[in-house]
């Protein structure tokens, strides 16, 4: 069954009266996971009330353009980012024309310009409105731009009418949102993600680390279960929630890693090395806590085996993502990795900026493959993760 679990949906009302259903919207999509927040038009506050929604998504809902509380006063921005889908119901044939045009003249129509998640339309409004050739080519040119449309329904409306033009009923539109993340891109394939840190112990209460949160990795997984690939999980130590439906192998040091990888490699026909692997490990790990006795004390270190190389050169071979976490030539310094480690495909993170590095919720990534490279603008680490998930499906003959 599709599911909206740990999906962030922007739920846009527009002014209808089919506005009063948006409350079981909010319910029916919270049903299936969804953390839900509302953006209002001014016609919409005219047939339901901004705190009735507030109430039922346990967020403020939005209504202007301009927000002093948000960080610069740039509220569209940070909706437009926070969003993995953006869902307009209902949505009226003035909505639609405006989409369609590429107006920006208040918060939900900005938002949908300036948002890279997908856009699924639920349209309302009289039968002949519906009917009209102005309202049908305006929904074939939001078609044409990838825009999703649900409904509308055929039935008796609220001005007495009888025709298509309803809205759809809420659970209707919630399963058609969970349905835009199951995409099929890998079904019946097998993929094993590395995430998160790995810990290289000093002695029984110390050890070396790195700053990974392990949210890529975990965003991965989740966007390759939604594609309908059976997922398996190698994780280094985080705090986040375990995917459902993945196979999952906590593990804690670089060697751990490995040898778990290389165990379960034959079992997998797509492997994505998204881990932040320590390079070094401490050549000798102390059996009891390391005293505080001298001024200095000197580490030495020897390298840790290069997980993501013993992968590739596995037989048989899965097909190889490599992620180059880089402070300065990224472009450069990527395209080497993916040569030597001999790597399918490599996606390039600048992690040098603090808004896109380690524990941020965005990304901001160019994936590499071939002689092509392919930039993502920033957004959140779910949408990335579905992209690149999208471009491994269409890179590795799925």
């Amino acid at each position: 069954m599709a599911h909206l679990f740990n999906r962030n949906v922007l739920l846009g009302v527009s002014g209808g009266i089919a506005a009063y259903k948006s409350a079981e919207l909010v319910r029916q999509l919270q049903a299936l996971g969804a953390d839900v927040r509302v953006v209002m038009t001014r016609g919409a506050r005219e047939f339901i009330t901004p705190l009735t929604l507030q109430a039922l998504s346990g967020h403020p809902v939005h209504t202007e353009l301009l927000d002093e509380e948000a960080e610069q006063g740039m509220g569209h921005i940070e909706l437009a980012r926070w969003a993995d889908l953006l869902l307009l119901a209902p949505a009226t044939a003035d909505l639609l024309a405006r989409l369609a045009a590429g107006r920006a003249d208040d918060l939900l129509t900005t938002v949908a310009l300036a948002t890279p998640a997908p856009i699924l339309l639920a349209p309302a409004m009289n039968q002949q409105m519906w009917r009209d050739p102005a309202t049908a080519h305006n929904n074939q040119t939001l078609i044409k731009r990838g825009v999703h449309v649900v409904g509308p329904a055929e039935g008796v409306q609220a001005c007495g009418d009888v025709g298509p033009g309803r809205m759809e009923e809420p659970e209707v539109i919630a399963a058609a949102a969970a349905g835009l993340f199951h995409s099929g891109l890998l079904a019946g394939k097998r993929v094993m993600i590395t995430a998160g840190p790995t810990r290289e112990a000093l002695d029984p209460v110390r050890f070396l680390s790195n700053h990974s949160s392990g949210k890529m990795g975990y965003a991965l997984a989740e966007a390759a279960i939604a594609a309908g690939a059976r997922t398996t999980l190698v994780s280094g130590p985080v705090t986040l929630p375990i995917p459902e439906h993945a196979q999952y192998h906590p593990v804690e040091s670089a060697a751990e890693m490995l040898e778990t990888c290389l165990r379960l490699v034959s079992e997998c026909d797509i492997f994505i090395a998204c881990a932040a692997v320590a390079d070094y490990r401490p050549e000798q790990v102390q059996g009891d806590k390391i005293k505080k006795n001298d001024a200095e004390m000197l580490l030495k270190l020897v390298r840790n085996p290069d997980i993501v190389s013993a992968v590739a050169a596995a037989e048989p071979r899965p097909f190889t993502v490599g992620f180059a976490a880089e402070t300065r030539d990224l472009l450069a310094y990527a395209r080497d990795k993916m040569q030597r480690k001999g790597l399918d495909m490599i996606i390039a993170n600048d992690v040098s900026d603090q808004g896109i590095g380690f524990n941020s919720e965005e990304n901001e990534v160019t994936i590499v493959c071939g002689q092509t490279e392919h930039a993502l603008p920033r957004a959140s680490k779910t949408i990335i993760a579905r992209q690149i998930i999208e471009a491994i499906a269409n890179s590795s003959g799925k």
